[in-house]
């Protein structure tokens, strides 16, 4: 048997280059399955994304994702692109097993905790603040130089990497520390300062776009409070749930977010096409 993609539709191309389409999965030319193929929304049209790639239950087992997946790098080395990214649902252990199988690597994993009604309280002695517009400049900067460390390190090409960090910076805090629904603070622990986070707001579940304790205050529970900041900061602003990225490796932070609660909830993956 033969397992091959099917268009559903004609190829979509945007103004800005970016590629698309929707596939079914065949076999003998029966639908068993479907996936949508697109060049990459943060990091362009060199880069392709598998989304949705299913197979229906009968068919499960057979190999026929594993083929669906090549078959999709193969259109996508037709468009031109050098490498290819997934997100896999952290319930889904056998699409898990099969990424990794397939050459896929494990970038990041995203995690989310349910909030209770009432925000925690942090350590006697620290406390949260907004970051001031003469802080805002320089830490963004750094944000920028730790962000394409972290992820060049993990795949993406250092000018593609600082490309993404600074149009992340620039269209989600255009405002600065005052953009709304972005909360950008300052933890001081007995009036020095020790660490920053900044919050998102936009969407229905928080989010936690970074966190980090100053290098000089690491390892003294810094981290942990940053964290109770955010949930305390997002309970008020009336959100319940709360997520965040923590890259493949950093297992300090693995198992501090663990430690509070938080569950992984995807998997984000790469493989570079030769």
């Amino acid at each position: 048997m033969t397992t091959t993609l099917r268009p559903t539709e004609p190829l979509q191309r945007a103004a800005d280059g970016a590629l698309s389409r929707h596939f079914q999965v065949c076999v003998n030319s029966r639908p068993v399955g479907g996936m949508r193929l697109s060049t990459h929304p943060a990091f362009g049209v060199s880069v392709a994304q598998i989304d949705d790639l299913s197979i229906e239950e009968p068919d499960r087992g057979r190999g026929r994702g594993a083929v669906a997946a090549l078959a999709a790098e193969e259109v996508a080395r037709g468009w031109g692109c050098e490498r290819v990214e997934i997100r896999v649902p952290a319930e889904a252990g056998p699409a898990l097993r099969l990424a990794t199988a397939l050459g896929y690597v494990h970038r990041n994993r995203g995690m989310e905790k349910t909030l209770g009604d009432v925000a925690p309280a942090l350590p006697e002695g620290s406390r949260g603040r907004p970051m001031t517009e003469d802080e805002f400049g320089p830490w963004t900067e750094h944000k920028i130089r730790t962000y394409v460390q972290s992820w060049s390190s993990r795949g993406v090409p250092e000018d593609e990497a600082r490309a993404k960090a600074r149009q992340d910076h620039a269209e989600l805090l255009h405002q600065g520390p005052a953009t709304g629904n972005m909360l950008v603070s300052v933890l001081e622990h007995e009036g020095t300062r020790v660490g920053t986070l900044w919050l998102s707001l936009i969407k229905k579940t928080a989010y936690v776009c970074d966190v980090e304790a100053d290098e000089a205050f690491r390892g003294r529970g810094h981290g942990r409070s940053l964290m109770l900041l955010a949930e305390a900061q997002s309970v008020a602003a009336g959100h319940r749930v709360i997520g965040l990225n923590v890259f493949a490796g950093n297992t300090p932070a693995e198992r501090l977010y663990a430690s509070l609660g938080y569950v992984p909830v995807g998997f984000s993956m790469y493989k570079n096409l030769l």
